[in-house]
């Protein structure tokens, strides 16, 4: 029997033929593409010619197609839509997929081929930092046999975090009081968003068969179920289990693959000549040096700091009249928030979420990519790999440009978060193609589905992320999209959520689910003057996580990461009400994978280029105007890794980002 995802896929725009995909083509798929991709490796190895560009640094691009198009469809299943055979490839897989990458940068032969080139041409960029080169040290080669072996540790991570969905709560409802929950769960009636999270609750409970609605460990679904639910106790235990996500012992604990992941990482890094993984991740990045990445940090974390204990000082007295003695626990604070935002701000999530539906906002979104770069969108009626799933053709001018996917509602078989990803990236060689693109959000279904202001801004920032991948325009794959600096990756998302934030966007696709009205404008501004509500808060839980992650990665790897995590923040006074945004066992950003690891600075590293980017359209016509919009395509968008970060910057700002004109 023939395999489909080894065959030429001729469906339309040659996406994969998913109605035909089982999960036990994977496996003989991946054999064979990796052995066909490691077989065209050494021939270019064996290449008796002397090294050129063409037989050697393009030859390699080259290979590895196969290989390419098979792991794209299993790892977007993987995240999006996984289930037990799949979390098992992908615990076999991960290692062999480190060896293979490993043998390639440990080929003493093709680096002298690469070597020899990059000696003598600048513009193939940095050194080769691969490690073939360190050959003879005689912990070489068994050291990259155990990073192969520990890779697969990070797809444990992964998978393990699948224990969010599986948590659950179950609240009966009984006859005669539909749409409350029994337990005196809710902070008065469940009016506007208490409803909507009563409807997802319910949605969440027939989705996994329990018989009544759960609440589940997945973000939309528990935040607002602590900013809602006034039983304290309730959200007690659902705070405990949400930050207690892969730290509950057994087949989902991930603390001990969290050790050895970093014991490899260090390493890794030594073998390298660098005294630490940080400096040896950073150093291809736009912040250099773990020194640069900590201050930066430390100068946000200091008022973020004051910020915060000030507000809790105002949340206790509020937890105070309300009769509960004792300290403001960190269960406590997102409920006495939303209070205190709506007595501060006269502002209620439950009158604004039936402003955001889903499908406006997908509207929204189109129409700025629409007016700032000409795109057009075309609904597509195809099979995709979820039902859940809709897919457009992006045109331009007549042109194909891409194939959109979104996918955004939560359920038991997708990750946590918010993520952007492809099927396929934009290349010119050794083939034209254009690129097949996949957001993937967790927001909850509804008829119609309702999104908080935050989740709205989510949908942005991954659109903005799929833009780079969209309007990407350079000749090799490897360099296209968001292959970017770590640190100037998140530019483009954040950059894009600016635009939720123009007033006549939210005016014209700020619509009442039930009315069709407009969202009033004295709402509107409300919306706006509490767009940075909690502030303090939100940053206080996001510097700690990046301290924590700057900290395992610059020096030696802690022997008790849970330990040095507690160590860290008891360093920095972390304020007892509020954790990390991401704790040790659940942080996947830098632990399910390689690429936010001593990185997740980044966001604020881009904050002060999204905020002078967006500045920039001020200064010009407005948030639409014509000619900054095709320079943030012509400098940023289109070149994908082509030039350092730093130079796809200057040559659209001018200047180094937030420095004044010069």
């Amino acid at each position: 029997m023939t395999n489909p995802l080894l065959e030429p896929w001729t469906g339309g725009f040659a996406l994969p033929p998913f109605e035909r995909i089982e999960d036990a083509d994977f496996a003989p798929a991946i054999e064979t593409a990796l052995s066909e991709a490691r077989a065209e490796i050494a021939a270019i190895s064996a290449n008796p010619e002397p090294a050129t560009f063409a037989n050697t640094v393009a030859a390699l691009e080259a290979t590895g197609r196969t290989l390419d198009r098979v792991l794209s469809v299993f790892f977007v299943l993987a995240g999006a839509d996984t289930n037990p055979e799949r979390q098992r490839l992908q615990r076999e897989l991960s290692p062999k997929l480190a060896e293979f990458s490993s043998d390639i940068h440990a080929d003493k032969v093709l680096f002298a081929r690469i070597d020899a080139l990059w000696q003598e041409r600048e513009n193939l960029g940095a050194a080769p930092r691969g490690g073939a080169a360190f050959d003879a040290h005689p912990a070489a080669v068994p050291a990259r046999r155990r990073g192969a072996d520990g890779a697969g540790r990070g797809a444990n991570e992964g998978n393990h975090g699948a224990a969010r969905g599986t948590w659950h709560r179950i609240h009966p409802e009984p006859a005669g009081r539909r749409g409350r929950l029994a337990d005196g769960a809710w902070r008065g009636r469940p009016r506007g968003a208490a409803r909507v999270l009563v409807r997802a609750a319910r949605e969440a409970g027939r989705e996994r068969g329990l018989g009544g609605p759960a609440i589940t460990l997945s973000r939309s679904l528990i935040v607002p179920f602590l900013q809602f639910s006034r039983r304290r106790d309730l959200r007690e235990r659902a705070f405990a289990a949400f930050v207690g996500r892969g730290a509950g012992g057994g087949a989902h604990d991930n603390r001990a693959v969290a050790t050895e992941i970093l014991a490899l990482r260090q390493e890794r890094a030594e073998l390298l000549g660098y005294e630490s993984f940080a400096a040896y991740k950073l150093e291809p990045e736009m912040a250099k040096t773990p020194e640069a990445v900590r201050d930066l940090l430390m100068a946000v974390w200091t008022p973020a700091k004051a910020r915060a204990e000030e507000d809790a000082q105002v949340l206790t007295r509020m937890m105070q009249a309300d009769g509960v003695n004792g300290p403001l626990e960190p269960w406590d604070w997102r409920y006495y928030a939303e209070k205190r935002r709506q007595a501060e701000f006269d502002f209620d999530e439950a009158a604004l979420k039936p402003y955001l539906q889903l499908d406006r906002m997908i509207e929204a979104a189109f129409d700025c990519a629409r007016r700032l770069f000409g795109l057009e969108f075309r609904a597509l009626d195809m099979p995709l790999y979820h039902p859940d799933c809709r897919a457009w053709e992006v045109i331009r001018e007549g042109r194909h440009m891409a194939v959109f996917i979104g996918d955004w509602f939560a359920r038991a078989s997708k990750r946590s978060g918010a993520w952007c990803t492809t099927l396929r990236g934009q290349a010119k060689a050794p083939e034209a193609v254009r690129p097949v693109v996949v957001n993937v959000c967790n927001f909850n279904r509804g008829d119609p589905a309702l999104l908080s202001y935050d989740e709205a801004r989510t949908l942005f920032h991954e659109f903005g992320h799929a833009l780079h991948q969209m309007l990407s325009d350079v000749t090799y794959e490897s360099l296209s999209g968001t292959n970017v600096a770590r640190d100037f990756v998140e530019l483009p998302s954040q950059l894009f959520e600016h635009w939720l934030e123009v007033p006549e966007v939210l005016e014209r696709f700020a619509t009442h689910a039930e009315t069709g009205r407009p969202m009033p404008g004295a709402m509107l501004q409300k919306v706006l003057k509490a767009a940075n509500f909690d502030a303090g808060f939100e940053t206080v839980e996001y510097v700690a996580s990046a301290l924590v992650d700057l900290d395992f990665h610059d020096g030696p790897a802690p022997a008790d990461p849970m330990a040095r995590q507690a160590e860290v923040l008891a360093e920095i006074g972390m304020p007892h009400a509020i954790t990390m945004r991401h704790a040790t066992p659940h942080f996947a950003h830098v632990f399910a994978g390689d690429g936010y690891s001593s990185g997740y600075y980044s966001y604020m590293w881009s904050e002060v280029m999204d905020a002078d980017a967006f500045a920039a359209f001020g200064e010009a016509g407005g948030p639409f105007d014509p000619g900054m919009a095709q320079a943030l395509e012509a400098h940023i968008l289109s070149k994908g890794g082509t030039a350092e970060a730093d130079t796809l910057w200057q040559a659209f700002r001018g200047r180094l980002p937030g420095s004044g004109r010069c």
